[in-house]
């Protein structure tokens, strides 16, 4: 599971393929220089690599900034990989890709049926 984020006021998703090499100063070189946000605001910054089985999620902390790091030992995560942006989540779709589905889920509507008896 990943650590508590119940304070993070936004979430981000980094769409597309990160190099999941890089560290703390190369996350925020990205936050900065890529997406132009500020990686020591109230907000969680999410990563993936290539494979998709492997996580990092970048937040600032009023001690520090914090990395953390979440891989799957079967599975994989649904990534968007249509195009590199910053993509703002909500707290459901974050849950959604955490539980390995798509971060866009499609509604099915029943219609009711009227029934006369």
């Amino acid at each position: 599971m990943i650590g508590d984020l119940s304070g993070v006021k936004k979430i981000y998703l980094i769409t597309g393929r990160t190099d999941m090499r890089k560290s703390i100063e190369g996350l925020m070189g990205i936050i900065k220089d890529v997406y132009d946000l500020d990686p020591y605001a109230n907000a969680a910054f999410f990563f993936c690599g290539r494979r998709a089985d492997r996580i990092k999620v970048l937040h600032f902390e009023p001690d520090g900034m914090t990395l953390l790091y979440h891989r799957l030992d079967a599975g994989r995560y649904r990534w968007p990989r249509n195009r590199s942006e910053a993509l703002e989540l909500s707290r459901q779709q974050l849950r959604w890709l955490l539980e390995g589905l798509e971060i866009e889920q499609k509604c099915s509507i029943s219609k009711a049926v009227k029934r006369d008896f």
